[in-house]
């Protein structure tokens, strides 16, 4: 249904850019740009690595996540990805800040928020990367200008237009598990402006989750299927004024591995923006989002024979609508100036069955609330020479609204709860400094310190939810995570050649969100009802800090035919505890892993002809907040090679996790461990045309 709305509502956007435009300015030339404004000269001064459409177009399993991957350090919470992984794991972080699985970096596309509304993690399936032309990672906290919500680093992806898309490819690609992968995108002009678009299906039997030596009879293949597609357009209203408008959806079913653990996902997008580039240059910009989750949860038994439904959250339904404006005038001396503002108002909540008599539930829930963001921004640059100086700062105010929980027993009755959270409401001051100073012709040093914040999420304050035995409550009363840290740094670079980035660091996340270990089943607890024997009761906490130093280094090289990207990501993240989470002073947030590493070595061909090979390591990492079970390290291998038939026609070949490495993705409280994907082999065949 979301799909066939979003291909209803792109009709008006298509036939507006197409005849209608070509008559919008006769005569004038068309420029084609569907950006927004350039960064800033001052973001020299701190960590970025962009990872270009060609990496983008060549990816082994040609899912997003993959490309974050490249960037070492860039985790989710989960090992998992989208084929298996539970959509709410699936929140990204850097610099080891993670704990939980909501987003602790400000991920954008086209300047527009894409974190879920209610749950902060990254609809991975919404996304065809071919249509992308670049990602610009930006490293450390507080965005400025972006937005609030970078605490560990801002993830800005740029949609690609008729410059680097072709008229049209469509390919198909089939797979290992009966998988199957296609896509259609493409880009033209259309008279003074441009159409771009993508759509792509996916679907597999899938593999079963659970390590082979724990599975039982209830343990079956976590199908999945997922579609998106999209539609850009861009008009040139003037010589220097550009309309921009864009339309996406997508929907995501997946299989949990047992029965009752179905997810459903689904979403859909609108925005348009306008871009000025006078000597005035500007940017306004207003969007919409949507989104809604189902999902299931099982009990399974000891033996693991059967499964039984313990929680279904059969609807939570999201909304984020936002916008901001900027304005960047003309100082000249080598001054530049962003200022504007934004906002962002988010409603969300979870619609819940639980505590089942057999399959049937006797319990409902309902929890959720409000809250909004309103923000101002200024970002001050200098550049003369080899000096590079950069000040931004933001002042944002917060509301969270009236939370609500209401349970009740489906025979009626007086309500279990029937509880009102007060608003809450304040204000935060954050911003960043940086230089940058060349002290060689090919090398550049850098420095910078900044404060970041977040709001929690509406998941985090009024969702619960359960892995295997364990579950963890939600807390109403959780406080906004603040983010202090400082940086060094050293960027030797030889043209489009070579390029070797060094960065060590330190942050400190106070009130950093955690799921605390409260209690051990068998036991009914609050906020979740009952936990099994073996099984652990968690709450969402505000910890007193949790501290991380580290280092990162990438290396780009491109020689001729031959192309080398690597990275390397130390971190040392500790927690500061007190209270009831006393017991988690001095040890590691779960699932953050002290080192990542990465290489991709490419070759291409001046036929088409291209080979890329990437070797991954994660090392280990514990599951848990109290460090008790650990996840072993792994070195995966990924690549794909790509022969042309003709002008028009290519075959592929690509493998994820050629020597299908263990990769474990977590360990429940009864020690049932689940698995990434194993290896997935698929050969395919694409057509491009213009």
């Amino acid at each position: 249904m979301t799909l066939r709305l979003l291909l209803l509502a792109t009709l008006p956007i298509y036939f507006w850019s197409g005849a209608a435009w070509a008559q919008a300015i006769p005569g004038a030339e068309i420029v084609v740009e569907g950006e927004g404004l350039p960064p800033p000269p001052g973001d020299a001064a701190y960590s970025t690595l962009t990872i270009d459409h060609d990496r983008l177009g060549t990816l082994p399993s040609g899912r997003l996540e993959e490309a974050f991957a490249d960037v070492a350090g860039l985790e989710s919470y989960r090992r998992s990805d989208s084929q298996s992984a539970h959509p709410t794991s699936q929140g990204v972080t850097l610099r080891g800040l993670g704990g939980n699985a909501s987003s602790r970096v400000l991920l954008l596309l086209d300047g527009v928020p894409q974190s879920d509304p209610f749950g902060g993690w990254v609809a991975f399936p919404a996304y065809l990367p071919d249509t992308l032309a670049r990602l610009r990672v930006t490293r450390g906290g507080g965005s400025g200008l972006q937005g609030p919500g970078a605490l560990a680093g801002t993830i800005e992806m740029t949609s690609a237009g008729p410059d680097l898309l072709p008229a049209l490819t469509a390919r198909a690609d089939y797979g290992s598990r009966d998988s199957l992968d296609t896509a259609l995108y493409g880009a033209s002009e259309a008279g003074n402006g441009f159409v771009a678009y993508g759509a792509s299906y996916r679907r597999g039997d899938g593999f079963i989750p659970v390590a082979p030596e724990d599975r039982g009879a209830a343990d079956i293949p976590a199908y999945y299927e997922q579609g998106n597609a999209s539609l850009r357009a861009g008009i040139d209203v003037d010589d220097a004024t550009q309309l921009q408008a864009s339309v996406r959806g997508f929907v995501d079913r997946r299989g949990g591995g047992t029965a009752y653990t179905g997810i459903r996902s689904e979403g859909a997008d609108a925005s348009i923006r306008a871009v000025g580039s006078g000597d005035w240059q500007w940017q306004a910009l207003a969007y919409l989002q949507t989104r809604n989750l189902a999902s299931g949860f099982a009990s399974v038994s000891d033996d693991r024979s059967s499964a039984s439904p313990a929680l279904d959250q059969y609807q939570v339904p999201s909304t984020g609508i936002g916008g901001r404006v900027e304005i960047a005038p003309p100082l000249g001396g080598g001054w530049n100036l962003r200022i504007g503002g934004d906002v962002r108002n988010v409603t969300g909540r979870t619609e819940e069955r639980y505590i089942f008599s057999g399959t049937t539930p006797t319990r409902r829930r309902r929890a959720g609330g409000t809250s909004r963001t309103l923000g101002g921004f200024a970002d001050l640059g200098y550049q003369a020479g080899p000096l590079t100086l950069d000040a931004g700062g933001r002042i944002d105010f917060w509301r969270i609204g009236t939370g609500t929980l209401f349970e009740q027993a489906f025979s009626g009755g007086a309500p279990i709860t029937d509880a009102r959270y007060a608003p809450r409401h304040g204000s935060e001051v954050t911003g960043r400094l940086g230089a940058a100073y060349r002290v060689a012709p090919l090398m550049t040093v850098r420095a910078a310190a900044y404060r970041g914040w977040r709001l929690p999420t509406l998941n985090e304050l009024y969702r619960p939810y359960r892995v295997g035995s364990d579950a963890t409550a939600a807390n109403a009363l959780l406080d906004p995570e603040h983010l202090s840290g400082a940086e060094i740094g050293v960027d030797v670079a030889a043209g489009p050649f070579a390029r070797l980035s060094a960065t060590v660091f330190h942050n400190r996340l106070s009130d950093a969100i955690a799921n605390v270990t409260l209690g051990q089943g068998a036991g009914t607890f609050p906020g979740v009802g009952y936990v099994s024997a073996g099984g652990a009761y968690r709450q969402r906490r505000n910890l007193d800090a949790v501290t991380t130093t580290g280092a990162e280094v990438a290396l780009h090289l491109n020689l001729g035919e031959w192309r080398l990207d690597a990275g390397y990501a130390y971190t040392d993240p500790r927690v500061d505890a007190t209270g009831e989470a006393a017991p988690l002073d001095g040890l590691r947030p779960a699932q953050t892993a002290r080192h990542h590493a990465n290489a991709t070595i490419g070759w291409g061909a001046a036929d088409g002809l291209n080979a890329s090979a990437t070797l991954r390591y994660t090392g280990a990492q514990f599951e848990d907040d109290l460090n008790s079970t650990r996840l072993d390290p792994a070195v995966t291998l990924s690549g794909a090679v790509q022969f042309p038939v003709s002008n028009v026609v290519a075959v592929r070949l690509r493998g994820e996790n050629i020597t299908d490495t263990r990769v474990e993705a977590g360990i429940d409280g009864d020690g049932i461990t689940e698995l990434a994907t194993p290896r997935t082999l698929w050969a395919g065949i694409s057509v491009t045309l213009g």
